[in-house]
């Protein structure tokens, strides 16, 4: 699968590009046979903002979007979109066990 990724009016330091990829490859493993994203870095004033677009075929594409003033955060609220979309309907979301305190 092949990453884009396109920066406008942005410096994106390479550990966020990294951590860009990490996420989308993560996510492209649960949409079926996806081809490519596009990865988009903006700062327009005091607002960042991060769009993924994933393209499969037979699918339309996904989109995720999320602003902030950081671009950590942004990235963060567009790969929690992103998961909401390519999450599994039919499977229950995972739940940690409860931890009973014993009281003696």
């Amino acid at each position: 699968m092949e990453i884009m990724f396109q920066s406008h009016h942005a410096a994106v330091s390479t550990f966020l590009r990294d951590r860009a990829e990490r996420g989308v490859r993560k996510h492209a493993t649960r949409l079926a046979r996806a081809v490519d994203a596009v990865v988009r870095f903006e700062a327009d004033g005091p607002m960042r903002r991060v769009e993924i677009v994933l393209h499969a075929p037979r699918h339309q594409d996904v989109r995720a979007e999320g602003a902030s003033p950081r671009f950590a955060g942004a990235l963060s609220q567009a790969l929690r979109r992103l998961d909401a979309q390519t999450r599994d309907p039919k499977r229950p979301p995972r739940t940690n066990p409860i931890k009973i305190a014993s009281v003696a």
